[in-house]
C-alpha cells in the first residue's frame, strides 16, 4: 500500500463514519424527529450510545486526518513517499482498529486498547516526520 492509498483509505473511513451518522439522522428525521434535535456540541440523550460513540469515532478521525495528510502530501511533494511507505499503511490499520474498538464500547479495557491504537498512530506520525526531515 502506498502512502497516498493509506491516506485515501483514512479519508474513506472518515467519510463512511459520517455517512453512517447522516443515515441514522436522516432516518430519524423521516420518522418524525425534528431536524434541530442534534445541536452542535451536544450529545442528545435520545440517541443510542452506539451512535454517540460513532460520532466520537468520526471526530477522532477528523483530529488526526489533517496531520496524516500533511505528512503524506509533504512526502509526495518532496518525492520521498518511499521513505514513509512501510509506515503509512500502519497508520490506517491503527486508525481502523481505534475506530472499531471505539464502536464496541467504553469499558476500561476497550478504552486502553483504543488509547494504544491512538498512541501507535502518534508514534507513527512522529516517526514518519523524523524520516522526512532527517
Amino acid at each position: 500500500m502506498t502512502p497516498i492509498q493509506a491516506l485515501l483509505g483514512f479519508t474513506g473511513w472518515t467519510l463512511l463514519l459520517v455517512a453512517t451518522v447522516l443515515l441514522y439522522r436522516g432516518l430519524r428525521f423521516l420518522s418524525g424527529t425534528p431536524i434541530n434535535s442534534w445541536p452542535r456540541g451536544a450529545k442528545p440523550t435520545a440517541d443510542p450510545a452506539f451512535m454517540r460513540r460513532l460520532e466520537d469515532a468520526h471526530a477522532n478521525c477528523l483530529e488526526n486526518l489533517p496531520v496524516f495528510a500533511v505528512i503524506v502530501l509533504a512526502a509526495a511533494a518532496l518525492d520521498k513517499t518511499a521513505l514513509i511507505a512501510p509506515l503509512a499503511a500502519w497508520v490506517l490499520y491503527a486508525r481502523l482498529g481505534q475506530s472499531l474498538v471505539h464502536l464496541l464500547g467504553t469499558g476500561s479495557l476497550l478504552v486502553l486498547v483504543r488509547a494504544t491504537f491512538w498512541s501507535a498512530q502518534l508514534a507513527l506520525f512522529f516517526w514518519m516526520l523524523w524520516v522526512l526531515v532527517a
